[in-house]
Formats: C-alpha cells, sequence, structure tokens
C-alpha cells in the first residue's frame, strides 16, 4: 500500500508541476521532495503508532509484574488455565506452569497470556524504517498478492491520480 502511494502521490506531483509549464529542475525537485515528504510522514505516522503499542506492552508486563509478585500461586494457576484451555490436561499443564513459572515467570506470562514475545513485539524503529522503504516503492512486492492485478489497479488509479493533478497544473500554470 505504501509503494502505491508513494508511486502515484510522487508522480502525480511531478505531473502537476511539469503541466504547469515549469523547468525540469524544478519538476525533479518537487519529485525528490514529495518522496522525501512522503517516506517521513509514513515513517513519522508509523513510529508514533507503534510506539504507543511498545507504551501499551510495557504497562501490561509492569502490571503483569505486580500481579504475579503479589499473588504467585493465583498466577501459577491463571497459566495452568490457559494451557488446559490449550488442550493440556490438567496434571501436565500444572507441570508446565510450575516449571515455566520457576525458569521465567514473567517471560511466560508475557507469551502465553499476553501474546507478547521476542518476535512479535513492537519494534518502532524497524516499522518506521519499513514504511519510509514501502513508500518509496522499495517494499513493493512483499506483500505476495497477484502481481497482475494489482499493477492493474495502480495503472488505474494512477492515470486517474495523474489526470486530475495534471488538470490542476494546466488550470493553475502560467505559460513563462
Amino acid at each position: 500500500m505504501g509503494a502505491d502511494d508513494g508511486i502515484l502521490s510522487t508522480v502525480s506531483l511531478m505531473l502537476g508541476v511539469a503541466t504547469a509549464h515549469t523547468s525540469h529542475t524544478n519538476i525533479l525537485v518537487a519529485g525528490v521532495a514529495g518522496l522525501v515528504a512522503g517516506g517521513m510522514s509514513m515513517a513519522a505516522g508509523e513510529y508514533v503508532s507503534v510506539h504507543s503499542q511498545a507504551d501499551t506492552e510495557a504497562a501490561e508486563l509492569k502490571q503483569e509484574h505486580a500481579e504475579i509478585r503479589a499473588d504467585f500461586r493465583g498466577g501459577r494457576r491463571e497459566l495452568a488455565d490457559i494451557y488446559v484451555d490449550r488442550g493440556l490436561d490438567r496434571a501436565l499443564a500444572k507441570q508446565v506452569a510450575e516449571q515455566l513459572m520457576a525458569h521465567d515467570a514473567i517471560g511466560a506470562h508475557a507469551r502465553d497470556e499476553l501474546g507478547i514475545s521476542e518476535t512479535v513485539r513492537a519494534r518502532p524503529i524497524q516499522a518506521a524504517l519499513a514504511s519510509a522503504g514501502s513508500f518509496a516503492g522499495v517494499a513493493a512486492r512483499a506483500g505476495g498478492a497477484p502481481v497482475m492485478a494489482g499493477a492493474m489497479r495502480v495503472m488505474f488509479w494512477g492515470a486517474l491520480a495523474m489526470a486530475m493533478t495534471a488538470g490542476v497544473g494546466a488550470l493553475f500554470g502560467t505559460i513563462a
């Protein structure tokens, strides 16, 4: 999605500037500025969003730590119940909960109760870089969708966007 935005908005901006009868240098500057501005906008939005998620995860972990400190046995029962719900028999679930709590109580609760693990933990900087790269078209094939159908959608909506911005450029442009 970000790659479509990057391609369409940047090319449309350049086309709008071009139809205003400006120089090639101005067209190039508009394109580069649009690409940088769009990429930074996507990166900033993604960073803020994912950082909020990371803050939420940190608050949940802090609360879980306090709950375990206040009632270790209750935390162990809670974890065993989770494993029973996943299909283990009660005796095995208690044994697994006991061993995991002895090894890393917070880690076990984070992973199995809250769904937070190192592999899925919110990473704001990584998300921002990926979003900025996507806007610039770097990650255009990452989604795994059919390429031809996606290309046709981009072509149709891109042509519409370019036609509209060309109209704006022609309407407000002046001949030098």
